[in-house]
């Protein structure tokens, strides 16, 4: 008997205190994911600003690295491009939190660049930036498919940005190609620079223009680069204010409206569509039309387009841009205004696909009645669920088909 006690006693403890499972300390998963990748890359900015300050503030900059010999003026401008590129870096950053795949494909090519100061002093503060940028480079490429948005911008931003690239690119050629009208350019470095104090108006008083025709040629820098940056703010920083604005009202801007194309339209917002939602979010962009204001901010806060306007109006579907839609869903969990959106919608877009849910099963004619391609009553597939499923009946394969009663 005291054998069987201590054997149960013993068979306890293995029960209290053994687990079947190995239980990990460290999720090496979440650890090397593309959150970390960008944690990373943060690092790697933070790094490069202040390793490049540090070495800016030395007398004399060390060249003990390999590349000294190799990169042109490298000690003395090494240091310089390493404080650049954090800012760049930080930008990149910025971006690649937001998954943007523009974002990933820059950030992959100026990190080899940030260890470029390193490389080239080789001192033994350097050392950090070094490995963080070994480390962060392959896991930014392991998380490749991570970083899948694509950054949308309009055609006046795609210009806007065009125009200052090709402005710079204007002046630097043609100040170099005459640069025996100016005192003070020699190189590429000098255009380049002279181009910079020109366009921001700043005129250091280094480089002069000496003949007429170098004066007009400064005077079109002045009035290109000045043209290209204002424009160049105001299609991109107003947006930017617009989209603050609407996520504090649960509002698309008209920028990303104008984007829209192949979407499918969801007209009201209700506990069925919060499933509905997650369904196609992988597979299709959505925008969901609610006048409901919280419920916007709501869905805003889950990275869902939101449109804040009443559904039944044509005017809001046509903002919605419901012409180059790929489908419409009818759901505002009032059978009436069901009957009012999609009658809406089929005037504004005659062939759209439209879907609407009834909540009650009465008015599924007259959905089908005002251009509703298909009418479902999420309380009939509900009791069909319920009573196949205690019949032991396949449900999930058949629930849209109808029961016998139903054929009869």
């Amino acid at each position: 008997m005291a054998t069987d006690h201590s054997d149960s006693s013993e068979s306890a403890l293995e029960r209290l205190f053994s687990h079947g499972e190995t239980v990990r300390l460290v999720n090496w998963r979440a650890l090397s994911g593309a959150k970390s990748a960008v944690i990373l890359c943060g690092f790697v900015a933070v790094l490069s600003f202040v390793t490049g300050l540090s070495n800016l503030a030395q007398p004399t900059v060390a060249d003990d690295g390999p590349l000294a010999t190799v990169l042109p003026g490298g000690p003395s401008v090494v240091p310089f491009t390493g404080v650049l590129l954090a800012f760049v870096l930080g930008a990149l950053v910025f971006g690649l939190g937001r998954r943007k795949r523009l974002a990933w494909y820059l950030t992959v090519l100026t990190l080899p660049l940030t260890s470029l100061l390193p490389l080239t002093a080789f001192q033994t503060t350097d050392v950090p930036l070094l490995l963080s940028v070994l480390l962060a480079l392959p896991l930014l490429l392991v998380n490749r498919d991570a970083f899948d948005r694509r950054l949308e911008l309009s055609s006046l931003q795609i210009a806007s940005l065009s125009s200052i690239v090709g402005v710079v690119l204007y002046g630097t050629i043609g100040t170099y190609a005459i640069r025996d009208q100016f005192t003070g350019i020699d190189t590429w470095g000098d255009s380049v620079y002279y181009v910079v104090v020109t366009i921001a108006t700043v005129g250091y008083g280094d480089i002069t223009p000496l003949t007429t025709g170098a004066k007009w040629f400064s005077l079109s820098i002045i009035l290109f680069g000045t043209g290209a940056f204002t424009v160049a703010i105001g299609a991109l920083i107003v947006p930017a204010i617009e989209k603050r604005m609407a996520t504090v009202f649960g509002n698309m801007t008209p920028s990303e409206l104008t984007l829209l194309e192949d979407h499918v339209l969801v007209l009201g917002h209700s506990d069925m569509t919060d499933s509905l939602l997650e369904e196609l979010d992988d597979e299709v962009d959505v925008v969901v039309v609610t006048p409901d204001a919280d419920a916007a901010a709501t869905l805003t806060d889950r990275a869902v387009n939101v449109l804040t306007d009443d559904p039944t109006h044509e005017a809001t579907l046509r903002d919605a841009k419901i012409g180059d839609a790929a489908g419409v869903i009818v759901a505002t969990h009032d059978d009436a205004n069901d009957v009012l959106a999609a009658l809406a919608a089929r005037k504004v877009n005659p062939d759209v696909r439209i879907v609407a849910a009834a909540t009650d099963g009465q008015h599924v004619d007259k959905l089908e009645a005002v251009g509703a391609d298909e009418v479902i009553s999420p309380v009939e597939m509900a009791g069909r669920l319920l009573g196949r499923s205690i019949l032991e009946k396949p449900s999930a394969e058949s629930l849209l088909e109808p029961t016998d009663d139903d054929a009869s």
